[in-house]
């Protein structure tokens, strides 16, 4: 036997030997079909998971939303049943021997804590009270509508009428001057303090003429009226001499109906001179000298010392939780713009 029948097998030399089977992710190896697709599969798995997630998140969030939106109308809704609720149960509540009072500040216009749908309730329901003794109307104005305030004055005069034994004061604390005091002369007295504005008995009517700007701006106005006079005090139109005076005329009427109320609500009491009725407006202590006014007080005192009743209730009212909201976010601000815009031409006691 030979020495290399004896010699390890595997020392013997073999043939070609077979490739190594090919293993995924191992670096160097080639991606066979099937880890091609596992690994699409798993991409295609991912972005659906967060698609899913999304959703779920979306609709978390619609519902969290959703819940907060029921939970602000039911307080809404409670809030403004209790306030009715309040409201109602103050009203009806004995309130014993007090004075009543009634507050008009800032312009008097159709609309606002100024104007006669708003003060004219308050008044009625002050002199109805049968517990109040007196009323006064405290009035912070610098004027406004001739038609509102002449509204306010008649029914003063009416319910002094109708109430003789139940004084009207008025109060002043800053300024009563115009439509505020066209209102004023028709209380029983009219209390102010020494720095306060009184006066201005005048009517005026302003606005704005545009027709010089628009000649040069090359402007053209296009208006067409059926009527001789339809475009009186048309801001883009020229105003004619015989136009200008028909205003005039008009503002002559209203200022001696102002001049009439004032006379006839301050009587005996007003010293009449030359500027009395010309639009001047004078100091608290003036207005005791001129007799436009009778002498120092405030709403305290005037019930205190006048009246007789120093527990004042309040009647003046005041805005719904509606229109406080709708101011808030500044809904009226256009339909203010529209109407400053409207009213800029209209007769003013201010």
């Amino acid at each position: 036997m030979s020495n290399n029948e004896f010699e390890n097998p595997e020392s013997k030399p073999q043939g070609p030997a077979a490739p190594a089977p090919e293993t995924p992710g191992v670096t160097g190896a080639t991606p066979t079909k099937a880890a091609r697709e596992e690994k699409k599969s798993g991409w295609e798995r991912d972005v659906l998971e967060k698609l899913a997630l999304f959703a779920v998140k979306e609709q978390r969030a619609r519902r969290r939303w959703g819940i907060f939106f029921r939970i602000a109308i039911l307080v809404v809704i409670v809030f403004g049943v209790w306030l009715a609720f309040t409201y109602g149960k103050t009203e009806s509540e004995p309130l014993g021997t007090h004075t009543a009072l009634v507050e008009i500040k800032g312009t008097i216009e159709s609309e606002g804590q100024g104007s006669a749908g708003v003060v004219i309730p308050a008044l009625d329901k002050a002199f109805a009270a049968a517990d109040s003794v007196g009323v006064i109307l405290k009035i912070n104005s610098p004027g406004g509508s001739p038609v509102q305030a002449g509204m306010i004055n008649d029914e003063i005069t009416r319910l002094r009428k109708e109430y003789p034994k139940k004084p009207i004061y008025v109060v002043v604390e800053e300024v009563c001057a115009s439509g505020g005091y066209y209102i004023a002369a028709a209380a029983d007295r009219i209390y102010v303090n020494k720095a306060s504005l009184i006066g201005s008995v005048g009517v005026l009517m302003d606005g704005f003429g545009f027709t010089g700007l628009m000649d040069k701006l090359g402007v053209e106005r296009r208006l067409l009226t059926a009527g001789e006079n339809k475009s009186f005090l048309d801001p883009f139109s020229p105003q004619s001499a015989k136009q200008r005076e028909y205003a005039q005329t008009m503002l002559d009427e209203i200022h001696q109906q102002f001049i009439e109320v004032v006379r006839q609500g301050r009587g005996t009491r007003l010293k009449e001179t030359p500027d009395t009725f010309s639009g001047l407006v004078w100091t608290g202590s003036k207005a005791v000298e001129l007799g436009l006014a009778d002498g120092y007080g405030t709403v305290d005192s005037v019930a205190r010392d006048v009246i007789k009743a120093e527990d004042v209730v309040d009647y003046t009212q005041t805005e719904n939780l509606s229109e406080r909201v709708l101011k808030k976010f500044g809904v009226a601000f256009g339909a203010g713009v529209a109407k400053t815009l409207m009213s800029s031409s209209l007769p003013q006691l201010r």
